[in-house]
Order: C-alpha cells, then structure tokens, then sequence
C-alpha cells in the first residue's frame, strides 16, 4: 500500500461502538505519523439508530461505495430497540455474503497481564488461530417453516458446503499456517464427521486432498466437542485450526475467554482475493449499559486496527501496534473488564499512543 492512501471505511455501529472506534482511529493516527503512510477515513452511520430513523440498513449504493475501500473497520452492532436478529443479518452478515468475506480468521494470543481462567497458564500457553469458513453452512439461511404456530409445525434449517467453499478456506489456512511464525507449523481441522456424514465428509476429504500439496504442514483432526475439551486442557498444542462456519463461531467464543475475554478479542472478515475488501472488529458486542461512561475496554478495537493494518500493507506499523498494547496490558491496566480496568476508555488508548514511540525501538 505504500505509495497509496490506505481508505478505510469506518461503521462506528452502536452502544460503546463509536468509543472504542475513537481509541482505535487515534492509534492508527499515531502510528501513521509515526511510521509517514497516508491514509482516508468515511465514517458510515450504519446501524441501529439508522435503522430505527428510516428503516435502512444498507443504503441504496453502500456495497459499491465499500468496493472502493481498502478495508471496513466495524466497531459493533447491536442495538437494545432493535430485535435480536435484524442488524446481525441484515448488515453484518449481508456485508460478509455480498462482499464475500469467506475467511473469518480469529487470533487467540494471551497478552501479558491478562487473567485467563485457566489455572497455571501465560502467554506462552494460549497462541493460536482459529481460521473459520465465514459464507456457508447454517447462515445460508436456507430453511422454513411448515404449520408455524400450531401444535404440529415443523422448522427446518439446513446447512450448505460446497467444494469450492471448503477448499479455498482450508487451502487459505494451509498457507496462513505455513507462513505464520509458529515452530509447531499444524493445521487442525475441527469438524463432527462421525455425526455429520455428508458435509462433514467434503470437509474431511478436501482436506486430506489439499494437505498432498503440503508436506511441510503437519496435519491433525478433532471432533467438535473434543476440541472444546483440549482447548481448555492443553491449549498450547494448537497452532492453527480451521473449521466451518457453526463450529467457528462457537469454539471462538471459548477461545476468547482463554485469552482474557472479549475486551481483547478481534477479528477479521477477509476476502483475500485480488480486489477484495475485508472487514475488522472488535469482538464484543455493543454494551449499551457502558455507553457514554468511558468504561468500555478498548484494547479489542485496537487489535483490530492493527489486524487491518496488517493485510493491508503496513505490517510494521501493526507489529508496533501489538507490541504497544502488550506494553499497556502488561503494566498498565488492572484488568480487561469493563469498568474494572483501573482508567478510562480514553486513557487506554492514550497509553497505547504513548507506548508507540517506545515499540518503536
């Protein structure tokens, strides 16, 4: 991206959204002046408030205008007049579907003087990525109801995997693990084959075809429910795990938790292909209750701006940006809770704009 201004769509969203996107856009402030890369903020107010003024979720023109973007920085969404459902699929998920956000890639990495809940365990236990099929399986929303609301009606929801849709996750996460500065260099794949005997089994299957073309990737499988237990048990004997689109969205919950919470926690929605706009964002949800109390913990949106940084060409400045948060954890805050972290949402990012110059060096 050098050479270019880096743009950026930001969606602020709802709740404490707009604070932690505040924190994380004074970091990114900080870190370009530091580090001489221009880049171009549109702020977009998409969300509840939105939608409750005039019914719109996604304006007429909004998937083109994101087009034109480098990258999406979301800060949340969820809004307490809304119903539960509207804003998640009518603008998370649609932004994922349309802009064909197919990997959703979660890094669980313990920071220095965050609790985990797992006894006797630290930083050097809890690092890895969880790499999540992020456009089929039970969010296709293929499905209906058959005598809604009578004693006798019937749901069904139905699940979608296709060839193509597995095997460029699982390739993407075979390249991702043999890049990635781990000397365990394992790709796990996490599914239910032994309950799941046909989407599963493409899962299986393309997976074994596509790790012949490997050899340097070490190779292993869980079940589900196996996973949840020897995440807890012996988290450090992952590296990498991909999984479809259910079982991602689950097991990222737990994996949050073991990092210190969702006061850490971000993500990306990439579409890694030539062209294509990724998506960033603070893991948490909208916590209306903090909102406008300057308690939220902001360390997540922060995370995420580094993320985006890092896949859209300034690598440096995200790896400065991960230092100078592992320095504020570390020696600043007294915990990622909300409203216990010992200062402000304000003053977390502060301290991560002061901590730049000293990751610097």
């Amino acid at each position: 991206m050098s050479g270019r201004s880096l743009r950026i769509a930001s969606i602020p969203g709802d709740g404490t959204g707009p604070e932690v996107t505040a924190e994380a856009m004074k970091v990114l402030a900080a870190v370009s002046k530091l580090d001489g890369f221009a880049y171009e903020v549109e702020t977009l107010d998409w969300g509840g408030d939105r939608y409750l003024r005039s019914g719109e979720l996604i304006p007429e023109g909004g998937l083109e205008l994101l087009r034109t973007k480098s990258a999406i920085f979301l800060g949340a969404i969820g809004h307490p007049e809304v119903a539960p459902g509207i804003l998640e699929k009518g603008l998370l998920l649609e932004l994922r579907f349309k802009l064909d956000q197919y990997i959703n890639l979660r890094p669980v990495k313990l920071l220095p003087g965050v609790e985990t809940p797992l006894a006797g365990r630290g930083p050097a236990d809890i690092d890895f990525v969880v790499v999540r099929e992020n456009t089929e399986d039970l969010y296709c929303g293929v499905g209906g109801f058959l005598k809604k609301g009578t004693p006798d009606e019937v749901a069904v929801q139905q699940a979608i995997y296709t060839r193509k849709g597995c095997e460029r996750c699982i390739r993407w996460a075979f390249d991702f693990t043999r890049k990635r500065n781990s000397p365990k260099k394992t790709l796990t794949l996490v599914a239910k084959t032994n309950v799941l005997t046909f989407g599963h089994d493409l899962w299986w299957r393309t997976f074994q075809e596509v790790a012949k073309e490997y050899p340097d990737v070490k190779t292993d499988y869980n079940h589900v429910d196996a996973c949840c237990m020897w995440m807890v048990k012996n988290p450090d004997a992952y590296d990498v795990i991909v999984t479809t689109n259910m079982f991602g969205d689950i097991i990222t919950d737990l994996a949050g938790i073991l990092q210190g919470g969702m006061g850490v926690a971000a993500g990306g929605n990439l579409n890694p292909d030539p062209g294509g706009v990724s998506m960033f964002e603070p893991m948490g949800g909208s916590a209306p209750k903090y909102k406008g109390t300057n308690q939220i913990n902001p360390v997540a949106a922060i995370n995420a701006m580094a993320m985006l940084l890092e896949h859209t060409g300034q690598p440096a400045s995200a790896a400065k940006i991960d230092r100078a948060v592992a320095q504020v954890t570390g020696t600043k805050m007294k915990s990622q809770a909300a409203g216990k972290m010992g200062y402000g949402t304000r003053e977390i990012g502060d301290f991560v704009v002061a901590a730049l110059d000293s990751a610097s060096h």
